[in-house]
């Protein structure tokens, strides 16, 4: 039996906050005494160090959910080009991630997890393969989708495509984070919250605050 909460964390876009989301919700769920796995499937743009791609987003995720589980299973599939999984390992003359390995390493890790929370790369239609893309890996893991929404002028147009997406290709959707990237706000910043309240039905999970801890009414709606 699998745990009873599993999520995938995607965003609108890339350098949208998703690891910043993941690791709040990680520490937040812990605090409620939770047990997290946590998982980057595939991870790009790693740089090298001592002879080896450093998969400093899984990184970060296994620390802030205390995990002990190692790298090589929270994040199988390393890449150094910052592309599409597809991509870097076309570029790199590399086997692409493999879907069954994925979920392999995923039971493993949810084996011992109340909780599981996956990191996509950029949104759901990025290709992990050529035939592939988040969407399936949520629908191949049975996740449940957290959109990751970077608070800033010209953040609705893709969140509303990427929920339409999501819904068109039979992805459950749990909500979305508004996640503030600068300390300022603009007068977009200050009303999408609204804005996107006026334009889907899908559940706002709240707003993370620049460089501030994920409230820990995000996690408690991520659980009812």
């Amino acid at each position: 039996m699998g745990p009873k909460f599993r999520f995938l964390i995607s965003g609108t876009d890339t350098g949208v906050g998703k690891t910043t989301v993941g690791c709040g919700l990680a520490t937040g769920f812990r605090a409620h005494g939770l047990r997290v796995g946590v998982m980057k499937p595939a991870e790009t743009g790693c740089d090298l160090r001592d002879g080896e791609l450093a998969a400093l987003d899984a990184i970060a995720l296994r620390d802030a959910a205390e995990s002990r589980a190692p790298l090589d299973l929270i994040c199988p599939y390393r890449y150094a080009a910052p592309l599409a999984p597809a991509a870097a390992a076309d570029l790199a003359d590399r086997p692409a991630p493999d879907l069954g390995r994925i979920a392999h390493a995923y039971e493993r890790l949810a084996a011992n997890s109340d909780i599981m929370l996956v990191e996509g790369a950029g949104g759901l239609a990025v290709p992990i393969t050529w035939r592939e893309n988040y969407a399936d890996l949520a629908l191949a893991l049975d996740l449940e989708l957290i959109l990751v929404v970077p608070n800033r002028l010209g953040c609705l147009n893709g969140a509303v495509l990427s929920l339409d997406y999501a819904a068109r290709r039979g992805v459950r959707i749990k909500g979305y984070v508004l996640n503030d990237l600068e300390a300022e706000l603009s007068p977009a910043a200050r009303t999408n919250a609204r804005s996107m309240e006026r334009l889907t039905r899908v559940q706002f999970l709240g707003e993370v605050h620049y460089r501030e801890p994920l409230p820990q009414e995000i996690c408690r709606r991520m659980l009812s």
